[in-house]
């Protein structure tokens, strides 16, 4: 639980499956108690034997806390990585690998179909440090090599599924891409979870979450975090963390922590009731179009079933009647809360063009006005369909 460097043997690693790894991996029972769930170590500082006598490698919560680090030893074994850092929020995760990879001058590419805050960070802050950026549709591997070939880049930013579109990008041939170019491939795995997918496996360098969405999975805790397939890279990424403070604490650590445990068993029903919605969505003559990887029509489906176990929880839909039609479904719904944010338990509704990607508009990745966001939760399937079928009538 004290590693300071989280290193495993890679997915699945020594531990067994994956939810085995979930439940174990930096959670052995606590040697001095027995406790079977790790101690919150809702501290600050902590004595030294002398000086510079550190027990067990710990000095102050803001370069390491014991609870934080059995947070990254999961996130480590759950990726098959080399080293994972955690973060306050999946923004800080982002900030953190941008400034440790890039310097002034660099190119970026980046999704067509960014999430709203990945976009601005690129186009409202990075943009002031001389970092450019160019918006690509990464669903299309032909697309992705032009733009590497008319100029160098430092990183390929992906998200798969993206956010709130839900296209698909083919993570071992964009490995392959951005590698021939000198790129480093960063894959946003937060829509899939490492539950459904497992970007390092596929050559991807660098795996960025919002933990606050399916890994903590309650809606109860913000977070983010990054794990790197390269030692190297991890070193380097620890350091701007400790050096610039942008860490979990360690309560919002144990929280995550207690939520990883029952992921396999919360995304196989996250799954499971999305692929209803939208199986119903598809048929509802108020809606215009659905996207969901797991529909055979959805150009991404064969992509997807290659690199994710499953299709995740996540479903967006144009309602048929316009903008305003958008927006009155969002204030319909009962079970469907109108919030911000994914990955609960809870089923969430939202309209993308005026909460989560309000950034967008008026830029190349302004989302459709009549766009629905869904995240699908785990309650009884049939009421969410109701719940639906009502807000659509």
């Amino acid at each position: 639980m004290h590693s300071r460097h989280n290193e495993t043997t890679g997915f699945p690693g020594a531990g067994g499956g994956f939810e085995t790894l979930a439940i174990h991996a930096g959670q052995e029972p606590d040697p001095v108690t027995g406790a079977v769930v790790p101690p919150l170590y809702q501290v600050s500082t902590f004595k030294q034997d002398g000086v510079g006598g550190l027990r067990g490698g710990y000095e102050y919560s803001r370069s390491a806390n014991p609870t934080r680090d059995a947070l990254e030893e999961c996130l480590t074994a759950l990726e098959g990585g080399t080293r994972s850092l955690a973060f306050a929020s999946g923004m800080a995760a982002s900030d953190c690998l941008v400034r440790t990879v890039c310097r002034p001058g660099d190119r970026v590419l980046i999704p067509h179909d960014a999430y709203g805050g990945t976009f601005r960070l690129f186009d409202k802050v990075f943009q002031g440090w001389d970092l450019s950026y160019d918006s690509v549709p990464m669903s299309d591997p032909v697309a992705v090599r032009a733009a590497l070939s008319e100029g160098p880049a430092t990183l390929v930013w992906v998200e798969t599924p993206t956010n709130p579109l839900l296209s698909i990008a083919d993570i071992a041939a964009l490995a392959a891409i951005a590698h021939d170019a000198g790129a480093l491939l960063v894959v946003d795995n937060t829509f899939a979870s490492p539950y459904l997918q497992q970007p390092l496996a596929l050559s991807a360098d660098v795996v960025i979450h919002s933990t606050t969405k399916y890994l903590g999975g309650h809606s109860d805790v913000v977070g983010g975090a990054i794990v790197a397939a390269d030692a190297d890279l991890g070193e380097r990424l620890a350091f701007l963390q400790n050096a610039t403070g942008s860490v979990a604490g360690p309560f919002d650590a144990w929280l995550t922590m207690r939520g990883i445990r029952t992921l396999g068993v919360r995304m196989d029903r996250h799954c499971e009731n999305a692929r209803r919605v939208a199986d119903m969505l598809v048929s509802h003559p108020a809606v215009a179009q659905v996207y969901y990887p797991g529909l055979p029509s959805h150009p991404g489906h064969e992509a997807a079933a290659k690199q994710m176990r499953g299709f995740g929880g996540m479903v967006s839909f144009r309602a048929r009647g316009g903008e305003q039609h958008a927006v009155d479904i969002c204030g319909r719904t009962r079970l469907f809360t109108l919030a911000e944010s994914l990955g609960g338990v809870e089923s969430l509704i939202e309209h993308p063009g005026r909460m989560t990607h309000a950034s967008a508009a008026g830029s190349p990745l302004e989302v459709p006005p009549d766009l629905v966001r869904l995240s699908v939760g785990i309650e009884t399937g049939e009421d969410l369909l109701e719940d639906l079928r009502q807000a659509l009538a």
